[in-house]
């Protein structure tokens, strides 16, 4: 006869697996849509109030907070762990999404549709799926009375999609106690499934899980010079000079950098596919090709990146203007900040001044320890064939904020894919969705793993 604490690890119930499509669903139907403006951004207070509720119907208690600004909602809740002599494992989600154009869809990005075996909508993969899965096990397990091995503290955050300024930094900076005992998280963007070649001429299935993050660094260029009537010849021209620094910058590949997360990943993907991933390959870059759309995220993260996102001058067709400005997308390898400054600024030139508008740190850890075992051994449990392998992710994440509190991140959240979706395309992109069958693995997974953790 099976123990409780048996039943538990096996994760009996299933009332997670039955409830985490419509969660899902029900989460893409609130308009989160984060335009970076505090003016134009909604939503999130409803949401999290929403998510607050099912919890407390639970009979979770949880602390609404807004963070920084009307609105800005966070929902914190915990579960008491049989241990109290081990921290606390975060479990967190972002409850806002990017605006999204309805005319481009094939679907209402809102609508949160469930058709042709999967969930549509704004947030379906990045990452209202994570926060349905953590928001479905939350609720089995107060239910069902379990008791993980450790306290589980699951937050639903603001404002991660704007660099977490009015979410996850400013919790750090002025509510420091939502994390008090915190040593681990888990969060997105990882323990996707990516399936590649094998050398005997199958396939394989890797999930990748996020073990780095580059920095996230948003930059302003300005120029000035003297302002004229446009009919005049103008050797010093503030347009001119930032449209040069931007086309400089936009064009130009940054040297080659292994970290050690991406030399792992690919050493890995070399010992299954026999693809030649050499370091000093001067094809490198080609033979990442080789595994799909997702090389656009991991070639990234081979080199910095600077992307031109946002351009401003003038106020009227004959008039040179006094002022120009740019805004480039920056995102640094680790240890690679004082060199990349220092090539941005010979890019540049002395004509075009930069500042930060954003800058936040990137990020490493190992893939060690008990809790990368736990991962292992929760995706082993439903993919037995599947491998677990390091990665970096080229974006960013919440986990910037709480690596600040010493806390170890890493970007669990799990799901199966068709080898044949084109995942990558659907992080910010049009008729994003995730399947259902991914979701209802991907809880299970989750739910193998905090049960372990």
């Amino acid at each position: 006869m099976a123990t409780n604490s048996d039943e538990q690890a096996q994760g009996s119930s299933g009332r997670a697996v039955n409830e985490v499509v419509d969660l899902v669903s029900r989460l893409i139907r609130f308009d989160t849509s984060n335009t970076g403006e505090l003016e134009t951004t909604k939503g999130e207070r409803e949401c999290a109030e929403w998510v607050a509720g099912l919890l407390e119907e639970v009979g979770y208690e949880t602390e609404y907070i807004e963070s920084g600004a009307p609105g800005r909602g966070n929902v914190f809740a915990r579960l008491p762990g049989s241990s109290t002599d081990r921290g606390a494992l975060l479990v967190h989600g972002h409850l806002d999404v990017v605006p999204a154009e309805p005319a481009d869809w094939s679907v209402h990005p809102f609508s949160g549709a469930i058709e042709d075996g999967y969930v549509w909508g704004r947030g379906a993969i990045d990452m209202k799926d994570m926060v349905g899965m953590a928001l479905a096990l939350a609720r089995q397990f107060k239910v069902d009375g379990t008791v993980p091995p450790r306290e589980l503290v699951f937050a639903f955050l603001a404002d991660e999609e704007a660099g977490g300024k009015y979410g996850s930094h400013w919790l750090v900076d002025n509510r420091p106690d939502l994390f008090e005992g915190v040593t681990e998280a888990v969060g997105e963007v990882g323990g996707f499934s990516l399936t590649v070649p094998t050398r005997e001429g199958g396939e394989r299935r890797l999930y990748l899980v996020e073990t780095a993050e580059k920095s996230l660094a948003w930059m302003r260029l300005t120029a000035k010079a003297k302002a004229g009537h446009g009919s005049f010849l103008h050797e010093d021209n503030a347009v001119t000079n930032v449209a040069e620094a931007v086309a400089r910058l936009g064009r130009h590949t940054f040297p080659l950098v292994i970290s050690d997360s991406v030399a792992e990943f690919l050493t890995a993907v070399g010992e299954e596919t026999g693809l030649d991933f050499d370091p000093k390959s001067p094809d490198l870059d080609g033979t990442l090709a080789k595994l799909g759309s997702i090389s656009r995220i991991l070639g990234a993260t081979l080199r910095d990146t600077a992307n031109p996102t946002m351009l401003k001058a003038g106020y009227k067709a004959n008039v040179i203007p006094q002022t120009a400005e740019a805004v480039v997308d920056c995102r640094v390898v680790p240890g690679r900040q004082e060199a990349f400054e220092r090539e941005v600024d010979e890019l540049i030139g002395p004509n075009v001044e930069r500042e930060w508008i954003t800058k936040l740190e990137p990020y490493e850890t190992t893939f060690d320890g008990h809790l990368v075992d736990a991962m292992n051994e929760a995706i082993l449990a439903y993919d037995p064939d599947g491998r677990p392998v390091p990665y970096m992710l080229s974006g960013g994440t919440d986990a910037k904020a709480f690596a600040r509190l010493g806390i170890r991140c890493f970007g669990f959240a799990p799901l199966q894919l068709p080898p044949e979706l084109d995942f990558a395309s659907l992080f910010h992109g049009v008729d994003e969705r995730v399947p259902v069958s991914a979701l209802e693995f991907g809880t299970k997974v989750l739910e193998h793993f905090l049960l372990h953790s």
